[in-house]
């Protein structure tokens, strides 16, 4: 989740196509069959959240779902089963983009990051993600991330390293830009209250800001979506046909533009209302229980 602050826009135009409730739905399964560049890997099931031990079994379970749509998979931590992601999706045939995750909590982190290492030096990292969000969060000073940015790219030099945080912190810290390989751009059009109808061309422009930044680096959007139940956010409108239609604009975006993007999120996950609201458990192209929800 990245609100930010005094960016609020609510925007208001055509609606993206005068498509019957039918025709969406097959438009949109069409362009799920047609293969998505990468999606972030929902581990928890109801009841479950941060703290929660993962299985392997819920983790083989979920991936045998996800792996005909997807070439790559995000994963959020080295910990707590989470590690168990990337191991898994190689097995799929799946390349991984495999996060630490990093907050204010020392001996936390050192497992994360030693946990990243660890898979990276076994093979299951194809791009190493180091932090997420933790500037927005302010978990860590810069300096503190930079250190583990460093650390990790010592250990493990032949690896694409990055951090994952809204697109325009990559203006705003130039040391995090030039300490990363490649640029990891979280891009929501809804948190910054864009209209569902000027959402695309909203997050087109998040995306060239996150590659004026870069200096020539690649730039990955490893999050945006679109959540299918909740209360307006100013001009955002959750809903069933406005998540449907984001999904397929932005897929069909990517492919066009060959715009590396990771969508958020594979199965709804009930614990994050708590973090995000009514909103958050609502990201998933797949339910809580794993029904393919569109």
């Amino acid at each position: 989740m990245s609100v930010r602050a005094g960016k609020i826009k609510a925007l208001v135009g055509i609606d993206h196509a005068n498509k019957t409730s039918e025709e969406l739905k097959s438009l949109f399964k069409k362009v799920l069959e047609n293969g998505m560049h990468g999606l972030c890997f929902s581990t928890y099931e109801d009841g479950q959240g941060p703290g929660t031990q993962i299985t392997e079994a819920q983790i083989r379970r979920r991936m045998e779902i996800i792996k005909p749509y997807t070439k790559w998979v995000r994963s959020f931590s080295c910990t707590e089963g989470n590690e168990l992601i990337p191991i898994i999706a190689k097995e799929y045939g799946i390349k991984t983009l495999v996060g630490a995750w990093l907050g204010n909590d020392d001996e936390i982190n050192e497992k994360e990051i030693s946990g990243l290492i660890k898979l990276a030096k076994e093979g299951y990292v194809d791009i190493a993600a180091v932090g997420n969000e933790v500037m927005y969060r302010k978990d860590l000073t810069e300096d503190e991330l930079l250190g583990f940015m460093h650390r990790v790219k010592r250990e493990i030099p032949d690896i694409p390293m990055g951090y994952v945080d809204a697109y325009y912190e990559f203006s705003h810290r130039p040391k995090i830009t030039e300490a990363c390989d490649v640029i990891l751009a979280n891009c929501y059009p809804y948190w910054e209250g864009c209209s569902l109808e000027y959402s695309l061309l909203y997050m087109k422009d998040m995306y060239n800001q996150a590659v004026s930044a870069a200096n020539g680096k690649k730039v990955i959007i490893t999050e945006t979506g679109w959540p299918s139940v909740g209360e307006l956010f100013h001009g955002a409108q959750p809903s069933h046909e406005n998540a449907l239609k984001y999904f397929i604009n932005a897929q069909k975006w990517s492919e066009q533009d060959d715009i590396e993007m990771f969508y958020f999120s594979s199965f709804d996950e009930s614990w994050k209302v708590g973090s995000e609201g009514d909103v958050g458990a609502y990201w998933g192209l797949w339910d809580k229980n794993e029904k393919l929800k569109f």
